[in-house]
């Protein structure tokens, strides 16, 4: 157990020197308290002082200046190892303090620490910092001088069971140096466990400690000792964002999207004018709640009487759409919000966006005094699919689905329109979410959670308000329904002031993507990678087992196939002796067996029909990936009805396992290839990653969901 008491008392006395970090000794002094191991150590006034503690503890030793105002021991001078005799330690002692004065002659000298030097094993890093994103995570990686240059380094959320702290350790590429390479003992994971999940203990306990520093832990067969400690305050790090319980999101979210009656203020009969397009939209669009215009020159819009002021309209009002200029959106909010409306739909820019941080401020905070919800400003609207609702100015939107999507971005929330639309796919709702002054991502993401409409939740993302809320959120979501994450700006923020490695490392975008990848989110590369995972894996069952098996016409598809497997994380089966047998009583002696199963590119229908068939009744078999090759004998269109009917005929058994097909060919295949996800088959031209990839991502979910038998 902890003793919190000890670190309380030390924090206390930083706090009232008005110092932002802790000595050494005190560092050593948390650690101790967490049960965390660290060097033998003294701290020496004098060389004398210095000499006496070297020989009670040890030597050879290490010498580190102890000082408030030297924060980086080694760039002031005010580190020496390996110290072996007496003679060494006193001259060490004198340098070191010679070395801190030339270094900041203002600096106040505590004294010198006297360590016991270790020698041996592995140096690692292990840490937390406060992030801004995902407030308090924890860090695992290489350590000493070369974890800023490989950046190899794994991230978690804290605090942290010994599970993910396992998980930190082999997620690292050097991973396998700690087991033992060439006859080396590994290290003691179990040990380096422990001190990663006291260090996500400690800073959970106090969040004021901004960072906590261990590099580098000298991790051996025995255990994992901290060498050198860095602690920094500050009580800022310690402030926590707004939240909302999710009851009260369920409440607002749930009004919002499901409305019985909806104001659009700024109103207007004249086309060409946002407010008429969101009039439209919602008219011609077919909703079926009551639609209020507000305009105080207007007697009625599109047949719909208007009202001066949305207090004038009688009976409730769920939602009030904003298409008027930002400079009176607060007026207007005012009156919305004392009318009881659940959601402000915040059309107009000229807010955050612009540098107008104050206008956003002030409408976030009468919004707050009302209850209201906010989301925008600077968006597009939003639809909802199930009660023909378009509260937009953009397209309309009428294909209906399974799939909830979000964007930060207009321009890409018309390309996920667009999509949509060119693609079939039906979606239960696009939301723009713009600045997020307030309604973001794990506000969307409580409420499609729920709602019978949605299957699969896909969001554009520049940032995240509250990674930490949205990280929670999407690993209780995720376990149920898919959610896909496209983060825009994956470029390092590395090279930002830090106080420490951990503080520095965790400017980098590994962070979001081990985080996202903890909370069960599957990650997308790209815009288009993210509709297409939106499109696909909806459609594709869930796998039962690891086991998947490439039966391709064309060799050098195959290779790339199997090359784009190991690049999404799928493994190809080894093919047992009696499978592999009854694969060749259907391929021609010049065939291929094993996997992938090569048919080669002259065969009929039926080898393709018998081997697909092979590969969805054998039970050790758990997803097809099949390479098509555009043939005279097995035309395009033949292929996609031969590979439909099979799938088809092995899911009324009650078969279902996921099937993903690349067609090489002549432009047929892309009629080809559009029958057969029609069907129920991910099926594309021209490629042989696209189909690879959806598999891909259909695995990473099912795995993170634990759906895998």
């Amino acid at each position: 157990m902890a003793d919190k008491e000890i670190v309380e008392k030390i924090l206390e006395k930083v706090a009232a020197e008005g110092r932002a970090s802790l000595t050494a000794p005190e560092g050593r002094q948390v650690c101790e308290a967490y049960g965390i191991p660290t060097p033998a150590e003294r701290l020496a006034t004098t060389a004398e002082e210095a000499v006496a503690q070297a020989e009670e503890i040890g030597l050879p030793v290490v010498l580190k200046i102890v000082s408030p105002d030297i924060l980086h021991k080694t760039e002031a001078g005010g580190v020496l190892v390996g110290l072996a005799t007496a003679d060494a330690v006193a001259d060490g002692f004198r340098a070191v303090v010679a070395n801190a004065g030339a270094y900041d002659a203002d600096a106040e000298i505590t004294g010198v620490q006297v360590q016991r030097m270790l020698s041996g094993g592995h140096e690692v890093i292990i840490g937390a910092t406060t992030d801004p994103t995902f407030g308090k995570i924890v860090a695992f990686g290489l350590g000493g001088v070369l974890v800023e240059v490989l950046k190899d380094v794994t991230f978690r959320l804290a605090p942290l069971d010994r599970d993910q702290a396992f998980s930190m350790i082999d997620g690292i590429a050097a991973a396998e140096i700690l087991r033992g390479v060439r006859g080396a003992e590994p290290v003691n994971r179990d040990a380096l466990a422990d001190v990663l999940t006291r260090v996500g203990a400690l800073v959970t306990d106090f969040p004021q400690l901004a960072e906590v520093d261990l590099n580098p832990v000298l991790a051996t067969p025995g255990g994992a000792t901290a060498v050198d400690v860095r602690i920094l305050v500050d009580p800022e790090a310690a402030r926590e964002p707004v939240r909302f319980s999710q009851e009260e999101i369920l409440a607002s979210m749930t009004r919002i999207m499901k409305p019985a009656s909806i104001a659009v203020i700024g109103a207007s009969a004249e086309t060409g004018k946002i407010g008429n397009s969101v009039m439209k939209n919602l008219v011609d669009g077919g909703f079926a709640g009551e639609i209020h215009p507000i305009n105080p020159k207007a007697a009625e819009i599109l047949h719909r009487k208007a009202y001066a002021s949305i207090s004038e309209v009688p009976g409730d009002v769920d939602v009030a759409v904003f298409a008027i200029p930002a400079k009176f959106v607060p007026a207007a909010l005012e009156e919305a919000g004392r009318k009881g409306v659940a959601g402000a739909i915040l059309i107009p820019s000229g807010f955050g966006e612009t540098g107008n941080i104050e206008l956003q401020d002030q409408v976030v905070a009468i919004a707050r005094e009302h209850g209201v919800r906010i989301l925008g400003p600077n968006i597009y609207g939003y639809y909802y699919t199930p009660e023909n609702l378009s509260a937009t100015f953009c397209t309309p939107y009428d294909v209906k689905g399974g799939v909830a999507l979000s964007s930060q971005s207009g321009g890409i929330g018309m390309a996920i329109l667009g999509f949509s639309r060119s693609a079939k796919m039906g979606v239960s709702s696009i939301v723009g979410v713009g600045n997020k002054a307030d309604i973001d991502e794990d506000d969307l993401l409580t409420f499609f959670e729920q709602d019978e409409n949605t299957d699969l939740i896909a969001m554009h993302l520049e940032d995240l308000k509250d990674g930490r809320s949205f990280a929670e959120t999407a690993k209780r979501v995720s376990a149920r329904k898919p959610v896909v994450v496209l983060k825009a700006g994956r470029t390092s923020e590395g090279a930002k002031a830090a106080g420490s490695h951990t503080g520095a490392l965790a400017g980098d975008d590994k962070v979001y993507d081990d985080i996202l990848r903890q909370s069960g989110v599957i990650r997308a590369p790209g815009l288009n990678d993210l509709l297409e995972y939106a499109r696909g894996i909806p459609l594709l069952p869930t796998p039962q087992g690891e086991n998947v098996v490439i039966i391709t016409g064309a060799g050098g598809s195959g290779v790339l196939l199997s090359d784009a497997c190991v690049d999404n994380g799928l493994n190809l089966m080894e093919i047992p002796p009696d499978l592999d047998a009854s694969f060749r009583e259907f391929i021609p002696p010049f065939g291929a067996a094993g996997n992938p199963v090569d048919i080669t590119g002259g065969e009929p229908p039926a080898t393709y029909r018998n081997t697909i068939a092979l590969g969805l009744a054998e039970e050790r078999i758990h997803a097809l990936i099949l390479g098509y090759w555009h043939t005279i004998v097995t035309p395009p269109m033949i292929f996609a009805e031969l590979v439909s009917e099979v799938v088809s005929e092995y899911r009324a058994k009650g078969i279902h396992k996921p099937v993903v097909a690349s067609l090489a060919g002549d432009v047929e295949v892309e009629q080809a290839s559009d029958f057969l996800y029609e069907h129920g088959v991910v099926a594309y031209p021209y490629t042989t990653e696209k189909p690879v990839a959806v598999l891909g991502a259909k695995y990473r979910w099912a795995r993170s969901a634990g759906l895998l038998g």
